[in-house]
């Protein structure tokens, strides 16, 4: 179909079909929500890589068929994301087999090394994000999580409130 595109042809498609599938998916996340990648779970964390995936794949489309395939993914993909948060949110046992637990990496400042081993976090790492969070003394840490998504965070001061690692597990 395309066989005998110019460069200017190849570029002009690039642009159009990369506009269209952004549209596609602001169209797609005003529907399904903010939320949508919003990298609150591993499940929405491997859906905003998906996207770029296939937006990546609309875009260098080579036919009509190949970037409606595309676009039709992206919404299958906002489908089962959306599904999968309302299960999750409906029973308890679905949150339990799609999320992971937070882990402590730190609590009072000590280094936890059996977590930071069984998450394979080296501990030059930890430093890098207790540096990153503005630590001055390892004293004020009150702990380090690993978070669901990957993300560590660091909860320093004088004081920690318990809600805030209420569902958190020890290794």
């Amino acid at each position: 179909m395309f066989v005998d595109d110019t460069w200017l042809d190849i570029a002009l498609r690039g642009v159009l079909l990369s506009v269209a599938a952004m549209v596609w998916i602001v169209l797609l996340i005003r529907i399904n929500g903010l939320r949508s990648l919003s990298k609150m779970t591993n499940f929405d964390f491997v859906m905003t890589v998906a996207l770029g995936s296939l937006v990546a794949g609309a875009a260098q489309a080579s036919d009509w068929k190949g970037f409606a395939q595309s676009m039709v993914a992206m919404a299958g993909l906002f489908l089962v994301q959306y599904a999968a948060a309302r299960l999750r949110k409906s029973a308890a046992a679905a949150e339990q087999v799609m999320q992971n637990e937070p882990v402590f990496l730190m609590r009072d400042g000590i280094f936890l090394e059996e977590a930071l081993g069984a998450t394979r976090v080296a501990k030059s790492d930890l430093v890098a994000k207790l540096r990153e969070a503005n630590v001055l003394d390892l004293s004020q840490v009150r702990a380090v999580v690993l978070e669901t998504t990957g993300d560590v965070s660091v909860l320093h001061g004088e004081r920690l409130q318990e809600t805030l690692i209420e569902n958190v597990k020890r290794l």
